[in-house]
């Protein structure tokens, strides 16, 4: 669910090419290989097990597959369902399984393995980020080889979305477990080897189903975190494409290299700095309404990144469905900043600890805000980390005060009812207003809730929201079938050529 991802490599050892696989190798078989730019290296490679999006980026589409594919317009499509019925009230769905289709292997993907998927990303040692949506499957019945009905408990209007996310991967019973490692799925690549803190290597799978419709036999995904090592890669041809590449002081080269081709895509991520709610006196809305107001938006889409981004005044977006502008709810305001935090009581200067992941985006608009919090009392001490310290200490043991993070999930305003989640926000008027989004089958009174929804976030202060961001993707101008727009983060290798 979470924007980014982990261990990085230094500039230099991310620009090494490593030893298993040469240069000269590379560029000998580039018509049928591919080397793809990464930001960071995922923990593992088990998309139901992290909250990493870097899993994601690897495996899905790739190595793994699921119900329901997701394309770049964020319509859904059909993949291992080659069909599905929903019941009138929205509640039940039947899927047609696609015939004949193997794991890695050799074992069969069936109705049994999908019911075995899904109740163990629903069961009590499940760490799927996405738990919420498969505990609310009543029912997961078998109808026979090539037919499994999943029957939820409420209705779920983004459900067919969801199922072609990466946490809904169908999994093999016998190897699932040990996925991280060594993963085992029906896609058109299989792992050919980690190299951890450089990179990871996929070979295409020749009993896929479809292989002849795969163009690359190889691809490999090189860690690169340093903003001006990606670009260095890209332009040595070390590289030959790079998505979500921090490039945008170096667009200007690109643009006018008749070598490169430069996409510039929407997004449904949300830039927040994320407020512990359960941290005084982070607890008082009067506080973290300071906090937002402040804070210039613009003045952080600049420094964080480089002016691609569209300011956001709660955990919605631009075109999603009943969006609502909120950005004035808690504006700009210095004096008013200063305010509430008088009328709060505290005693300034207010000293919080601002966690930074190691994204660039995290590591820039840390600075920003920093500087902007200082100018109403409130000393935020930058706390730069790791993703895995990250993961571990903010998101998993909840230990901040506030942090500069992306959630580029489309589908995620329901982590603000979720139990226990690491921001601590808890309100029943929030839970209650959600139960009636997810059953209300009419759009209209689906997109009416959600502005509802957006602007009591918007009022209770849950965050500082920040941006939408506006993704940059650098290519050789010869790759073809790079996506467009980006509803989420995949690479899907098999639609790329050259």
């Amino acid at each position: 669910m979470l924007k980014r991802r982990s261990v990085l490599a230094s500039a230099a050892s991310a620009l090494t090419l490593p030893l298993f696989w040469p240069q000269a190798a590379w560029a000998q078989a580039r018509k049928d290989s591919v080397v793809l730019g990464m930001t960071l290296e995922p923990p593992g490679l088990d998309p139901t097990a992290g909250a990493a999006s870097a899993i994601a980026e690897i495996v899905l589409y790739n190595v793994f597959e699921t119900l329901t594919k997701i394309n770049s317009d964020g319509s859904v499509t059909p993949l291992l369902a080659q069909s599905w019925e929903v019941s009138p009230d929205l509640k039940t769905y039947t899927f047609k399984l696609r015939r004949g289709v193997k794991f890695q292997n050799g074992e069969p993907c069936n109705a049994q393995a999908v019911k075995f998927s899904f109740e163990r990303a629903a069961g009590e040692k499940s760490t799927n980020k996405d738990k919420r949506t498969f505990t609310n499957m009543e029912r997961v019945a078998v109808i026979d080889e090539g037919t499994v009905v999943i029957m939820n408990k409420t209705l779920d209007p983004d459900f067919l979305f969801l199922m072609g996310q990466a946490t809904a991967i169908i999994v093999e019973p016998k190897s699932a477990d040990s996925n991280a490692t060594q993963p085992v799925g029906t896609g058109p690549y299989r792992l050919e080897q980690w190299s951890k803190g450089s990179s990871v290597t996929l070979g295409r799978w020749d009993g896929y189903r479809n292989v002849a419709a795969v163009k690359l036999k190889k691809v490999q995904f090189r860690f690169i975190s340093d903003p001006a090592a990606q670009v260095a890669s890209l332009l040595a041809g070390d590289v030959d494409a790079f998505a979500r590449v921090a490039a945008a002081r170096s667009l200007g080269q690109f643009k006018s290299n008749p070598k490169f081709q430069v996409v510039i895509s929407g997004s449904r991520a949300k830039t927040i700095l994320a407020i512990n709610n359960k941290k005084k006196p982070l607890d008082d809305v009067r506080v973290r309404r300071a906090i937002a107001a402040a804070i210039d938006r613009k003045a952080v889409i600049e420094g964080a990144a480089d002016g691609f981004g569209v300011p956001i005044g709660s955990h919605y977006v631009p075109g999603a469905l009943g969006y609502v502008d909120t950005t004035g709810v808690n504006p700009f305001n210095v004096e008013k900043a200063k305010k509430l935090l008088a009328e709060a009581g505290l005693k300034l200067p207010l000293e919080l600890t601002l966690t930074l992941p190691p994204a660039p985006y995290a590591r820039q608009g840390g600075e920003v805000i920093a500087a902007q919090l200082a100018k109403v009392g409130i000393v935020a001490k930058l706390q730069n980390v790791e993703w895995a310290q990250w993961l571990s200490g903010t998101y998993g043991a909840k230990n901040y005060d506030l942090t500069l993070i992306s959630h580029v999930e489309p589908f995620d305003l329901g982590n603000f009812a979720k139990p226990g989640y690491y921001w601590g926000y808890e309100s029943p008027q929030f839970n209650a207003l959600f139960d009636k989004i997810q059953n209300s089958p009419r759009v209209a009174d689906r997109a009416q809730l959600l502005g509802d929804a957006q602007r009591l976030l918007a009022n209770d202060a849950a965050h500082a929201f920040l941006y939408q961001p506006q993704w940059i993707t650098v290519a050789n101008k010869n790759l073809k079938g790079l996506w467009k727009d980006m509803p989420m983060f995949v690479n899907d290798v098999s639609a790329l050529s050259w």
